[in-house]
């Protein structure tokens, strides 16, 4: 994609979220909502600016990072060694076929009762569910790119007695990278809902639980300025994956049609 479409296509989200923002300011302030449950865009945004000026702030916003990135990597080092293993077996990939398509669609916030009896309201929690989530993302991503691998290829190296060290390298790698970064783009998302629930509903330290302490306490106007940082570090967190993904795959295809 040349520079000027790619500017165009910022300028129209741009414009999209100013449009946003304006019915948001005009809802409560003509009087069609009530402003007690949606304050104007204006008090949201002065609710921020307060808020960014706390130490306290800065502190939950680590926390929050702090478990995304461990839970993240957690789950994209056990998914990649998992898929390049069960993929490479066909043995292995029957029979765990069925366990797999069993306990994928299980959703996180479901084993949040277990988590909190085993761990309570600490970070260990999150983490489970955080690692719970994005694994199963990255897993079958690297299923799928395993599977791809042209027989011929693989036969080929096998008849050259490539080594499974050498098989894995020179061979599967190259053809599952995609995937693989397609899982982490998809992981990095769920990693970061599946954070913020936990906070949130939990009680685990971070942006969840401010948002959670900030609704109890009746700050509806800090409660959504929170709720835009999460977006906004959801939107930091796309951008990143694409980054690597695009940097990553610069020989790739799919990519240099983007470019």
């Amino acid at each position: 994609m040349t520079r000027a479409p790619r500017t165009r296509d910022a300028l129209l989200g741009l414009t999209g979220l100013a449009l946003v923002v304006a019915v948001v300011q005009l809802l409560p302030t003509l009087g069609l909502v009530d402003p007690a449950y949606l304050p104007p865009a204006t008090e949201m945004f002065s609710a921020l600016a307060r808020e960014v000026t706390e130490a306290s702030f800065w502190t939950q916003l680590g926390e929050t990072l702090r478990g995304w990135a461990i839970g993240l990597a957690a789950a994209m080092v056990a998914g990649v060694l998992a898929g390049i293993v069960i993929g490479s077996v066909d043995f292995l990939r029957k029979l765990t076929a069925s366990t797999i398509e069993f306990l994928r669609p299980i959703p996180s916030v479901a084993l949040i009762p277990l988590v909190v009896l085993i761990y309570g309201s600490k970070p260990a929690s999150a983490l489970v569910l955080v690692v719970y989530a994005s694994f199963w993302q990255v897993l079958v991503q690297v299923l799928y790119g395993v599977a791809d691998v042209d027989p011929v290829v693989r036969d080929t190296a096998r008849s050259y007695r490539f080594s499974r060290r050498a098989l894995v390298r020179r061979v599967i790698w190259p053809t599952a990278l995609p995937y693989v970064l397609t899982g982490f783009r998809l992981a990095a998302a769920v990693a970061l809902i599946l954070e913020i629930t936990a906070e949130l509903v939990i009680g685990v330290p971070g942006l969840g639980n401010a948002i959670g302490v900030a609704q109890s306490s009746g700050a509806v106007a800090l409660t959504y300025a929170l709720v835009i940082v999460v977006g906004l570090v959801g939107v930091a967190v796309n951008l990143g994956a694409r980054t690597i993904e695009r940097r990553a795959l610069h020989w790739h295809a799919s990519i240099r049609r983007d470019l």
